[in-house]
C-alpha cells in the first residue's frame, strides 16, 4: 500500500479507536492491527500528530503504579472522521471505475 495513504488510513483509524472511549497506546494497536498492520512504534508519532493538530487530547492516569497515557477524540477530530468518510465516497466511486472492467469480464 503506498506509504502516504496508508499514513493517511492509520491517523483516521486512530481516532476512530478513540470516537467512543479513551484509549491508550497498547489497546489502540490491539484495536486495530486487525484491520491494518500498526506497530507501537508507528502509533506514537500519529498521536504527537494528531495531538499537534489537535484532533485529540492526552492526560495521564496511575495504573498499576505506572502513569498511563490516555487519549481522547476532540470536536476536531470528530470532524476529520466525518470528512474522511466523505472523502471514501469518492474514493469507492474511483475504484468502481477502476474495476468495472474486472466484474464484466468474470
Amino acid at each position: 500500500m503506498d506509504i502516504q495513504m496508508k499514513r493517511g488510513l492509520l491517523d483516521v483509524c486512530v481516532l476512530s479507536s478513540i470516537k467512543n472511549e479513551d484509549s491508550y497506546g497498547y489497546k489502540m494497536v490491539k484495536d486495530i492491527k486487525p484491520y491494518i498492520s500498526v506497530s507501537e512504534s508507528t502509533l506514537y508519532p500519529i498521536l504527537r500528530r494528531l495531538e499537534a493538530s489537535e484532533m485529540l487530547t492526552v492526560k495521564s492516569i496511575e495504573h498499576n503504579g505506572r502513569l498511563r497515557k490516555y487519549y481522547s477524540i476532540t470536536n476536531k477530530g470528530l470532524e476529520r472522521l466525518r470528512e474522511f468518510k466523505e472523502e471514501w465516497k469518492e474514493i469507492m466511486a474511483v475504484y468502481h471505475y477502476i474495476t468495472r472492467e474486472d466484474v464484466v469480464n468474470d
